[in-house]
């Protein structure tokens, strides 16, 4: 039977939230609607204040509610026969816990129909990471019978899912790789004074020079040499994290472009470790999805970096007199192949949804590190 599901994001970045509806059986899911909605500069500043440990609990707690009814206020119009809310993260911290805020009433009240939320918890109840949690779907839009594909994407945190040739789940591999949009984004609001809050299509970046010294340096990082299944945040990379680091390029006198173009070098150079230190082979196709996947420049420098590693594995197993010709991994955007960057985090949720709705397993182990797999999330009824 096909569902008519609302799957509804709002990730690290704090841009705003993005709605998918999708029509999903067993067998595929279909994206039949999505869009995105910013969140007010008053919003995002108390979203913000309370990743950042900020608020009170009373505050936390009215801004959990603000949050409801602006989900609610706007959710598309369109008929759907139940809501999966993936909700605010404001703390991830595997295994002590995992927060995620915005009241779901709101969307069954004004919708009529249940919404399934605070799907990470029972996968850290599990001994989890909670995270990463779009790999099931992933493996469902990505998966190739021919070769190896990576699903990388790029909100505020970085996350790949490796996925094998033919692979139904067996084989797969997901994790945290670091940091993507946040570092370039916190950067934009401080050389901007919060004008801006994103560096558009890498624009500002392709007019500097990354200082490769500093990137060594951050990427000794004790995270990056972490073994999966692992996820990270804002506990990690955080404003504290920032000023650092902009305190060292200050040192060095960077201009601005010199510093956002360190930061998206950064970025990518981390997504390339991940791929050499923990993917069992290299995948043939790259999808970037995400916020991130609209940066040209980022998207440059990680085909760049891993096309280079890529050479590097090439000579190493070959040596450089042999005849094989190496074929260079493809690195496309989700758009590519039918599903724009923004929306692949809002499907998933909505495929979670449907797990959950039919008593499936939604969390795949050996991409968090649960025990088993499980049924996810909570259901909140209609009044």
């Amino acid at each position: 039977m096909k569902h008519r599901v609302l799957g509804i994001m709002s990730g690290t970045s704090v841009d705003g939230v993005d709605y998918a509806v999708c029509e999903i059986s067993h067998q595929k899911i279909k994206l039949l609607e999505l869009q995105s909605v910013s969140f007010g500069k008053p919003l995002q500043t108390l979203i913000l204040k309370a990743a950042a440990n900020k608020l009170n609990t009373y505050e936390t707690s009215e801004l959990s509610h603000e949050l409801g009814r602006f989900y609610a206020k706007h959710a598309p119009k369109s008929k759907v026969d139940y809501v999966g809310l993936h909700g605010q993260t404001v703390y991830h911290n595997p295994p002590k816990a995992t927060a995620q805020i915005g009241e779901p009433s709101y969307l069954a009240s004004r919708l009529g129909v249940p919404v399934i939320h605070q799907f990470r918890v029972m996968d850290l109840a599990l001994g989890g990471q909670g995270a990463p949690l779009a790999t099931l779907f992933h493996v469902k839009a990505f998966g190739n019978p021919k070769f190896p594909v990576a699903v990388n994407n790029l909100g505020g945190i970085s996350n790949v899912t490796f996925i094998p040739a033919g692979s139904n789940g067996r084989g797969v591999m997901a994790f945290d790789t670091g940091p993507a949009n946040i570092l370039i984004d916190g950067a934009v609001r401080r050389l901007t004074k919060n004008k801006k809050h994103s560096d558009q299509n890498g624009r500002w970046a392709a007019q500097g020079l990354p200082h490769e010294d500093l990137i060594l340096k951050w990427l000794k990082h004790p995270y990056f040499k972490l073994q999966p299944p692992k996820s990270t945040g804002r506990e990690l990379f955080n404003e504290e994290f920032l000023i650092s680091c902009l305190k060292q390029l200050a040192l060095k006198k960077a201009r601005p472009a010199d510093i956002l173009s360190t930061f998206t070098q950064f970025t990518a150079e981390t997504i390339a470790d991940s791929y050499r230190r923990f993917l069992p082979t290299y995948p043939q196709q790259v999808i970037l999805c995400g916020g991130g996947a609209y940066n040209r420049t980022l998207q440059k420098e990680i085909t760049r970096e891993l096309r280079e590693i890529q050479w590097v594995r090439h000579l190493q197993k070959f040596g450089p007199r042999s005849s094989k010709k190496l074929v260079p991994l493809e690195v496309v955007t989700s758009q590519d192949v039918g599903w724009p960057p923004e929306s692949i985090e809002a499907a998933a949720f909505a495929q979670l949804a449907y797990q959950t709705m039919n008593g499936l397993e939604g969390n795949i182990p050996q991409a968090t590190g649960a025990k088993r797999a499980a049924v996810l999330g909570q259901l909140t009824f209609p009044g």
